[in-house]
């Protein structure tokens, strides 16, 4: 299920499709299998459609900031496979970074909101048309520092425009029961979609000698 907020126009025309994810995320995951990668790793799958139609609304000149589970966000925002492999070769998989791409992502789980906030204040103050794209996952979401940089946002008119991303899960625990929901709430100016995560939260589920 995916929730795009009304008034949203697509702008950008995305080359890549789901396969093309897919086929890059295995061959992580068979590098990592093999002990080519000795540094965690997070995968995605199950999501590359809903990102593909999130993307069109990006334009390429807007900044993209996301946690740890990022290679497919990565891809989109057009940081080439070989420089995304070399990072990730590098234990890097967790806060891929591309300056040229405008691109940020963080293993802190929360840390990438206040960032994001103030590269939105920066690019009002430009009176820049361009505009920060802002993903988090499910529990992230019902985290304090959401709830403030989303109010702060709002109440400036800052161009920060946000995605949860919800797997139904922190790590293993089942973030509607650690809060007693029924749903996940999120704000009807905001992109939502949930979706089945099809690896575990770190690695590829097997035991892997190093």
């Amino acid at each position: 299920m995916i929730y795009i907020p009304k008034n949203k126009t697509k702008i950008n025309k995305v080359d890549l499709v789901a396969e093309d994810i897919i086929r890059f995320e295995k061959s992580i995951a068979n590098f990592y299998n093999n002990g080519k990668i000795r540094y965690p790793i997070h995968l995605t799958k199950g999501n590359e459609n809903y990102l593909i139609k999130i993307f069109q609304y990006i334009k390429k000149t807007d900044w993209v900031f996301c946690s740890w589970r990022n290679h497919a966000h990565a891809l989109l925002k057009g940081l080439s496979e070989k420089n995304l492999k070399r990072q990730i070769m590098n234990g890097k998989s967790m806060y891929i970074s591309s300056k040229k791409n405008k691109f940020l992502s963080s293993s802190i789980a929360g840390g990438i909101i206040p960032i994001s906030l103030g590269v939105a204040w920066s690019i009002k103050k430009k009176k820049s048309k361009d505009k920060v794209w802002l993903f988090v996952g499910d529990m992230t979401s019902l985290m304090g520092i959401f709830y403030e940089a989303y109010n702060y946002s709002r109440n400036l008119k800052l161009p920060l425009e946000i995605v949860i991303e919800d797997n139904g899960h922190s790590v293993y625990t089942d973030t509607k029961k650690a809060w007693g929901l029924k749903k996940i709430p999120y704000p009807k100016d905001v992109f939502y979609y949930n979706f089945k995560l099809e690896y575990p939260h770190h690695g590829t589920g097997k035991w892997v000698s190093f």
